[in-house]
């Protein structure tokens, strides 16, 4: 056999090695890695973890109380792994009998009784012991050449200073210096493919030791290190690190290409994926690794390697519970030297290590990772006790701390708005930025994380600090790995590029509304069996065609001024002043005696109105708009509830608005809430109609609940698109629980977004200092939301479908900083003066924000009716 020239190490988890079908899958990727050196000198050392479940047995067992019976526990792993053989058509007294055996005879150990750190060792090595043993004895009845080795005859533990005797034994470090004489031992093993453990090593007293929790991970990367390893590959159940926990934010985004140091801040934050003691041997030893998929080999997983390009911008947001923080307290700190060496020495005294540190005049703050410490109510009792004779003392927990992970965490600061205003509202106990600029750490109540990290995701992505539309770091999301692409509609405006393009030659800017779109939406939630009146908003777009579009579907309109009211009655005149809501925001006294004297349904939303004109409300009938104490939505700006917010009466005083209105004669038939626009979790109407309802039985004359609108678009191509089936679902189950009211809904954007398109034509394109940017006849003034909102809308052109793209910031001709439409926006190389440009789903919030500033030109509007 040739001489071997490069490793490549593999390294199995418990799923993967709990299965047969697992282990053909071992065999065919160890025989691909060997395969594919051409000289036949590539080799492969696999690093299989115990089976699943067998490690945790093991632990139970070596750490249950003197005294107790351990022999059934013991006897029943034996059973485990003989049936395992079975399931493999091995003989499991042939393969394995000898170590079920040793395994048995441990139980027996005269160093059993006092549960000694060696013995305890022993006992947590058997699993890989085991399952490599079975798995060397299965592959190569499969006919795959491939041997077997200890782990103990290759990794030696190495004392640490100030380590217990524990750690020692049970969570020790080895060496990882790559050493020649090393390979070349290693190298003498006579088959080419090698299979050995995780997780144990060489004790100095030449007995057994483990690494811990993480083990099997960092014994691959102690392997990759020592052997210089072309790469470590991490096989795991999950295609690689993503963006978020995947399983609680389904849009998380795999992670392509990351660097040692940006791996090592998502590990040790809370993706559990790999293990953070395992990268800095790779890193050290500059060995790339890479995380993989053992269900689906094909996916390219996550590498990590000192090559990964630098790109600014959040990677991934992660969660860890059960966070302990003491908060320390004394007037006595102010300048006194010495005192954080004194609290610092007691947390040492208790053998905890600190997290996170937050600190002012007279108060110190740390944080204690449960996941790095024994934090129990006797070790926290015990250090509450020596704190105290130097401080004050409280203990807060249980806490959850959050933490943004990525490069240039300073520089991001300005797009984190959103994620400020989002924990604003939350209890912040403590934040806490890195010092090497990797993170960024809010530690609140745990109770208050739950649902938050969606949200927050959903946040970075909007806000342009999650650059996730760089192929370079960042793959396709979970939901699409798991259930497939999402395939969306094209959508209508592809179909009439030509007539858009016609139109575009009589002048632009120019929108052009689709009202094929407008019924399909408008159709869609007149169809909902549980809402009983729909009221369009028509602040969205008041476009005349649009309004008598929806008043045909069915919709009646909700206006919030005069001037909407006149609008609405010189457009369709036939309409029902009983199917016009009038909900305006501080609007003088003359607009409420107008809108009462037409007859249409006038909200209300605090009490000071009742109080200052209480003849003009005397004897009415009128609907309340509550403030539930909480905004939701894509952006600050969006949010309609809580204190920050200006509209709606907050519930603590609606006992007093009743007792006021019924003095008056003012019977109120109708509560409203309306807590923000875009708002993607489909529950949120259900518990806003559930809490209207709740207190709608107090006032008892209410008939109509009004849950607002806010029903998100899908603005950028791989948003999902609004699930209407589960808001349906939702507000039909709390609607049979409260069956006495009728329920309203008065959507804007989610009925004419989609709808239309702003067409611009390109002015200039210019390169500054690398930067490319494509000017348009027209920018904030024609189309407000990006300046407004950081809001994101696709832009094509139209003029150019095929040719190379490269990255454009595509700005207008307003004299403003903020006048950009988008950047890093992919579009033609060659696109030129004169091309005609497309911004995708303007109908929402476009022309009716359009404005004269720099006395541009308003746009012109188009409407196709086909």
């Amino acid at each position: 056999m040739a001489q071997a020239t490069r490793w490549i190490v593999l390294k199995f988890g418990g799923t993967s090695v709990s299965r047969r079908n697992r282990w053909d899958t071992i065999g065919r990727l160890a025989a691909k890695r060997m395969a594919a050196g051409d000289d036949g000198g590539t080799r492969v050392l696999v690093v299989v973890s115990a089976l699943s479940g067998v490690t945790n047995a093991l632990q139970a067992i070596a750490s249950a109380p003197v005294g107790e019976d351990i022999a059934a526990p013991f006897a029943e792993l034996v059973e485990r792994h003989r049936a395992f053989c079975a399931d493999l058509d091995l003989d499991a007294d042939a393969v394995v009998g000898q170590r079920l055996a040793a395994l048995q005879a441990l139980a027996v150990d005269p160093r059993a009784t006092p549960r000694a750190l060696d013995w305890q060792a022993e006992v947590m090595a058997q699993g890989e012991l085991l399952s490599s043993t079975i798995g060397v004895a299965y592959l190569a009845g499969q006919g795959l050449d491939v041997g077997w080795c200890d782990a103990r005859q290759w990794l030696d533990a190495v004392s640490l200073p100030n380590q217990s005797a524990w750690a020692q034994r049970l969570s020790v470090n080895c060496r990882h210096e790559h050493d020649a004489a090393l390979v070349e031992r290693f190298s003498a093993q006579p088959t080419r493919a090698l299979i050995t453990q995780g997780f144990i090593a060489r004790h100095a007293d030449g007995g057994t030791a483990v690494l811990g929790r993480g083990g099997s991970d960092t014994s691959a990367a102690y392997f990759g290190a020592l052997l210089k390893a072309e790469r470590v590959e991490i096989w795991t159940d999950v295609p690689g690190m993503f963006s978020a926990n995947p399983r609680e934010v389904p849009d998380a985004r795999l992670l392509a290409r990351l660097d040692y140091a940006e791996a090592q801040e998502i590990a040790t934050t809370g993706a559990k994926v790999l293990h953070p003691r395992s990268i800095a041997p790779c890193r050290d030893a500059r060995v790339p690794i890479s995380i993989l998929d053992t269900e689906r080999p094909e996916l390219p997983g996550t590498r990590i390697d000192a090559s990964a390009v630098t790109v600014p911008g959040v990677k991934a947001i992660s969660r860890r519970n059960g966070v302990v923080l003491v908060a320390m307290e004394s007037i006595g700190m102010w300048q006194q030297v010495g005192f954080l060496a004194d609290i610092f020495e007691r947390f040492k005294r208790h053998g905890l290590s600190v997290d996170l540190i937050g600190s002012s005049e007279t108060n110190v703050t740390i944080s204690l990772d449960p996941s790095e410490n024994l934090v129990t109510g006797n070790v926290l009792e015990a250090l509450a006790a020596d704190l105290a004779e130097v401080c004050r003392v409280k203990v807060i927990a249980p806490c959850a701390a959050i933490t943004l992970v990525g490069r240039g965490m300073r520089s991001l600061l300005h797009r984190l708005s959103d994620i400020w205003a989002t924990f604003g509202r939350e209890r912040v106990h403590l934040i806490s930025q890195s010092s090497n600029d990797l993170n960024l750490t809010f530690v609140i109540d745990e109770a208050d994380a739950d649902g938050l990290l969606p949200q927050l995701h959903a946040e970075l992505i909007r806000g342009g600090a999650m650059p996730v539309r760089d192929e370079s770091v960042f793959g396709p999301s979970w939901r699409e790995i798991a259930h497939g692409r999402p395939q969306r509609a094209a959508p209508w405006w592809a179909a009439a590029r030509e007539r858009l393009l016609q139109q575009a030659q009589a002048g632009t800017p120019r929108y052009a509304y689709d009202l094929a779109t407008v019924r399909a939406r408008a159709a869609e939630l007149v169809a909902t069996t549980a809402v009983d009146h729909c009221y369009f908003a028509i602040k969205a777009n008041p476009h005349a065609d649009i309004l008598r579009t929806v008043v045909e579907q069915g919709f009646g309109l909700e206006c919030v001024s005069q001037g909407e009211l006149d609008h609405v009655f010189a457009t369709v005149p036939e309409l029902s002043p009983r199917r016009v809501l009038f909900t305006p925001s501080f609007a003088p006294r003359r607009e409420y005696e107008a809108a009462f004297a037409r007859g249409v349904t006038v909200t209300i939303d605090n009490l000071e109105a009742l109080q200052n004109w209480p003849e003009l409300f005397r004897g009415r009938e009128i609907w309340l708009r509550l403030d539930l104490g909480h905004g939701e939505g894509h952006h600050e700006k969006v949010r309609t509830g809580g204190i920050a917010a200006k509209f709606g009466l907050p519930t603590a005083r609606l006992d007093a608005f009743v007792a006021a209105a019924r003095a008056l004669g003012v019977r109120i038939t109708g509560l409203h809430a309306h807590l923000g626009s875009g708002i993607d979790d489909p529950r949120h109407w259900r518990e806003v109609y559930a809490q209207l309802a709740g207190l709608a039985d107090a006032v008892d004359t209410v008939e109509t609940i009004d849950i607002g609108g806010g029903l998100p678009v899908a603005y950028m191509p791989d948003s999902p698109v609004f699930d209407l089936a589960a808001w349906r679902a939702g507000i039909e189950e709390i609607k049979q629980a409260y069956p006495r009211y009728r329920l309203a809904v008065e959507p804007g954007r989610y009925l004419v977004a989609e709808a239309g398109v702003l067409l611009l034509a390109v002015t200039q394109v210019v390169e500054k200092d690398g930067v490319r940017r494509i000017g348009a006849d027209a920018g904030m003034n024609a189309l407000m939301r990006p300046a407004m909102y950081e809001a994101w809308h696709g832009i094509h052109n139209l003029s150019r479908v095929d040719g190379a793209t490269v990255s454009f910031d595509i700005v207008g001709p307003i004299c403003e900083t903020g006048d950009v439409l988008g950047r890093d926006r992919l579009l033609p190389s060659a696109t030129a003066e004169g091309d005609v440009l497309l911004i995708a789903d303007a109908g929402a919030y476009g022309m009716s924000m359009a404005n004269t500033y720099n006395l541009r030109a308003m746009p012109a509007e188009d409407v196709l009716n086909d």
